[in-house]
């Protein structure tokens, strides 16, 4: 399952944010977009995690905590157009 994780800190590197997934089960990948030109993160990311129900446990789990000194938005993303 496919994770939406906003409202990040402008400082948090993609290994911080696996290592919050990761209390909830195994990711198989996160990553932090960044802008194109500048580099410089835009705040928000995406992690896939191995099973949909350590997804939505760490979906409960982390919606609303803090990280980074800014409080999370999770949620389930949503496919691309």
């Amino acid at each position: 399952m496919n994770i939406y994780a906003g409202n990040l800190s402008y400082d948090i590197s993609e290994d911080d944010l696996k290592g919050a997934f990761e209390e909830y089960g195994e990711v198989t990948s996160a990553k932090i977009i960044s802008d194109r030109y500048n580099g410089r993160s835009k705040g928000f990311g995406f992690v896939e995690m191995s099973s949909d129900d350590e997804a939505k446990a760490a979906i409960e789990g982390l919606s609303g905590k803090e990280l980074g000194g800014r409080s999370l938005v999770v949620n389930e993303a949503r496919p691309r157009r």
